[in-house]
């Protein structure tokens, strides 16, 4: 497969909303979905070809194949700094008084960010609860979410937002219904004169065969998509630049490499300071995280979970492991739902594992694995994976920033 780069400049606001039974008001996402510019997309795709739909057509092929286009969520990014958008950990900490990324070595705002992974992972062997606290005022932490990227330092991106407040329609008179409100929440229109502005970037993983040919019907019709609803009333005008299409570079084995010298440099650390572990690690064992970057649609024995059991993974990823071994896993929950245009119905209400959520696992069989961990990094894990769920990274490398080099 093909990676496409894409570069989503809003026109105007996006409805992207997340729907509450029992509500007048819409929350917004705080991204643009994989299903949404995958359904926006096929829209014209299906409205420029007038054809219908064949098992041998390219459409058949993109959407409804049994190899479809990989359509990732696009989280903001600043278009200023190159490099690619990243979800932050679960295991990610931040004082609860100045929360936030430095902006400068010495910031008087912002006590800056860390990780816990590895150093909860070590207190656990060494037989201590890890219950840490500011580095920079000793005052208490609390989670810190969100997106992140990285050049030179860390940034956090963000949207922002606004209300819409409608009136609703009689459907018999078409006018105005009396005592029917309803409020739109949206993300803001791109700015391009701030000093962050912000673009949406994501990515398609496309057989090699249609990959041009995706990017240049893309091109030709980037100001022709629109994302998200209301788009009768002026909303969700876009444009989307995609980029030609490039191959996949995988990069787990330096990951993993890093990963795992980080993970013995700091339990040796601990060492020196508590004496002996409980137990110690494993010789020959190689060390790995599943890091979501997208909401994931798991099950186990057709039950909805947010834990990613060893045999969970080995079912799968086609993986007989039986040295595998899941250490620990920080997930949360929520729930999904939407849209299908092709239906004109509400898609069913999904139980999803929170973007973020992390998994450490080990093995013994390092080499069961590497073809298979760059297969993660493309393909995600659990259910609709086409439409953006399931994205996962190797070894994300915030799990490298301790408590005491905080950003």
């Amino acid at each position: 497969m093909k990676q496409i780069n894409l570069e989503i400049k809003a026109l105007s606001a996006l409805a992207i909303g997340r729907y509450k039974p029992g509500g007048s008001v819409t929350e917004a996402e705080s991204y643009i979905p994989g299903s949404v510019i995958r359904g926006a997309i096929a829209a014209v795709i299906l409205k420029w070809a007038n054809t219908s739909i064949s098992d041998g057509d390219n459409f058949h092929e993109l959407f409804l194949g049994e190899n479809p286009a990989i359509f990732q969520n696009a989280y903001p990014a600043n278009i200023k700094i190159q490099s690619e958008v990243r979800v932050l950990p679960a295991t990610a900490l931040s004082s609860k008084n100045k929360p936030g990324f430095k902006s400068e070595p010495n910031d008087l705002v912002h006590n800056g960010v860390f990780d816990t992974l590895i150093d909860r992972f070590c207190a656990e062997g060494y037989g201590h609860l890890y219950d840490p606290n500011c580095p920079t005022d000793g005052g208490r932490v609390d989670a810190c979410t969100g997106f992140y990227q990285i050049q030179s330092k860390y940034y956090s991106n963000s949207t922002t937002t606004r209300l819409l407040t409608r009136v609703g329609i009689n459907r018999r008179r078409a006018t105005s219904e009396e005592r029917v409100l309803y409020s739109l929440e949206v993300l803001n229109e791109s700015q391009d004169h701030k000093e962050k502005p912000i673009i949406y970037t994501g990515k398609i993983f496309v057989p090699n065969d249609l990959a041009e040919s995706l990017q240049v019907f893309i091109d030709n019709h980037q100001e022709d998509l629109r994302l998200g609803g209301a788009t009768s009333r002026g909303l969700g005008r876009v444009k989307i630049e995609a980029k030609p299409p490039v191959e996949i570079k995988p990069s787990v084995t330096n990951k993993i490499k890093q990963f795992n010298d980080k993970l013995h440099q700091r339990w040796h650390e601990w060492k020196n300071i508590f004496g002996n572990p409980v137990e110690d690690l494993a010789k020959n064992r190689i060390y790995f995280t599943l890091d979501l970057q997208a909401d994931a649609i798991l099950t186990e024995n057709w039950r909805c979970t947010t834990v990613i059991s060893k045999e969970m993974l080995q079912e799968l990823t086609d993986v007989t492991d039986s040295s595998l071994e899941l250490h620990a896993a920080y997930s949360s929950y929520d729930y999904r739902s939407g849209w299908n245009s092709a239906w004109g119905l509400m898609k069913d209400v999904e139980l999803v594992t929170n973007k973020g959520s992390v998994y450490l696992f080990s093995t013994s069989n390092e080499d069961l694995w590497i073809k298979t961990w760059e297969n993660l990094e493309v393909k995600g894990l659990g259910a609709r994976t086409s439409e953006g769920f399931g994205q996962v990274q190797i070894c994300n490398e915030f799990h490298s920033v301790f408590r005491e080099e905080a950003v």
